[in-house]
C-alpha cells in the first residue's frame, strides 16, 4: 500500500521543483525526502521523477500519482473531520494559517485576540507567506487556510481542490504632514493635487509600489521619489519631516501619531483579500470559527483607522 508521507513528499516535490526547497516546506532534510521518494518508486515499481539540470520533474508515472494524490488527502480529512464532528462541541486544536504580511496586520493578529477569547481551545498558528506559496501550502495540506490578494488586480484563481470565499477590501491613502497643504483639504485629493510632491515609495516589485505608479501615471511629469523604504512604519517617520508624502494600505498601516493625517483619493487603489481552504475541510468547526471571525459580514470597503 502506498504511504501518505511519501505521496505528500512527490506532491510537494512536484510544485516547488526541487528536493531541498520541498524538504524546507515539509521540516525535514533533502535527504529524508529523497528517501521517501525512493520509497514511492519501490511501492510501484517504477521511477515517478527524472533529473531535469539542478532540478526534478515527474516522469509520466508522477504525473498520473500527484493527480490522483488530491483525491486521497480530501478522503482523509473528510476521515478526520467526520471523527471531530462526533467528538468536538466546540473549535479546538490547531488551525494553520498562511497570510501575506499586511493580512497578518490588519486581520489575523485582531482575530486571534477575539478567537482567543471565545474559543480557548483553539490554537491558531500563522506563517507568512506570499499568496501564490500560500495557495500551494494549502493545497498540499501542510497549513488549513490561507489569505491571499489581487494584488495584479487579476483574479484570485486558487486550485480546484480550494474553495475561496471574500474577506477584506484594502484601500490606499495617501498619508502626509499636518501641516502640509494638502492635510487641509476637505476632500478626496485627485491625480492635480498630487502634482509637484516629493514621494516616499515600496520599492519597485512590491503591491504599494504599483498601486504608486498607477496612480502617478496621468501626471504631467515625472513624480520626485526621494525614498524608496519597504518598512511602513519607516515610511511615516519620513513623513513626519515634512518634505514627502506616502501612499499606504489601511491593512499596513500602523497607527498615525498626532503630527500626520490620511487624506483619502477620488481614484482609490484598492486589493481585494480572499480566504482559501480545501473543499474537503468545509465541515472543520475550527476553519469555520476563523472565518466567521475574519468576514463576518464582509465590510467594505475598510474604514480609515485614523
Amino acid at each position: 500500500m502506498i504511504d501518505v508521507g511519501t505521496l505528500r513528499a512527490l506532491r510537494s516535490v512536484a510544485a516547488l521543483g526541487t528536493l531541498a526547497r520541498a524538504a524546507d516546506e515539509l521540516g525535514f532534510t533533502a535527504s529524508a525526502v529523497s528517501q521517501q521518494i525512493k520509497r514511492l518508486e519501490r511501492q510501484l515499481g517504477v521511477p515517478v521523477l527524472a533529473q531535469a539540470g539542478r532540478g526534478v520533474v515527474l516522469t509520466p508515472a508522477g504525473q498520473a500519482i500527484v493527480d490522483s494524490a488530491h483525491e486521497v488527502f480530501q478522503a482523509l480529512e473528510r476521515c478526520a473531520q467526520a471523527a471531530r464532528s462526533v467528538s468536538e462541541g466546540a473549535p479546538r486544536g490547531v488551525l494553520r494559517v498562511v497570510a501575506f504580511s499586511t493580512a497578518i496586520r490588519g486581520l489575523l493578529a485582531p482575530a486571534v485576540v477575539s478567537l482567543s477569547a471565545r474559543h480557548p481551545d483553539l490554537r491558531v498558528e500563522i506563517t507568512e507567506q506570499d499568496p501564490d506559496q500560500a495557495l500551494h501550502r494549502v493545497d498540499a495540506g501542510t497549513a488549513d487556510l490561507a489569505l491571499v490578494h489581487d494584488a495584479d488586480g487579476l483574479p484570485v484563481l486558487p486550485p480546484s481542490s480550494l474553495t475561496r470565499r471574500h474577506v477584506h477590501t484594502d484601500v490606499g491613502d495617501v498619508v502626509v504632514d499636518r501641516a502640509h497643504p494638502l492635510a487641509r483639504l476637505d476632500r478626496p485629493l485627485t491625480g492635480a493635487d498630487l502634482a509637484g510632491h516629493a514621494w516616499v515609495t515600496s520599492p519597485p516589485g512590491t503591491v504599494c509600489h504599483q498601486w504608486f505608479r498607477r496612480l502617478v501615471a496621468d501626471l504631467p511629469e515625472e513624480p520626485d521619489v526621494r525614498h524608496l523604504v519597504d518598512d511602513f512604519a519607516t515610511q511615516l517617520s519620513l513623513v513626519a519631516t515634512g518634505g514627502v508624502l506616502a501612499l499606504i494600505p489601511r491593512l499596513a498601516r500602523p497607527p498615525l501619531g498626532e503630527g500626520l493625517v490620511s487624506r483619502p483619493l477620488r481614484r482609490r487603489p484598492t486589493r481585494e483579500v480572499h480566504a482559501a481552504w480545501r473543499r474537503s475541510a468545509d465541515a472543520s468547526p475550527a476553519l469555520r470559527a476563523v472565518l466567521a471571525e475574519l468576514a463576518p459580514e464582509e465590510r467594505d470597503p475598510a474604514p480609515d483607522p485614523r
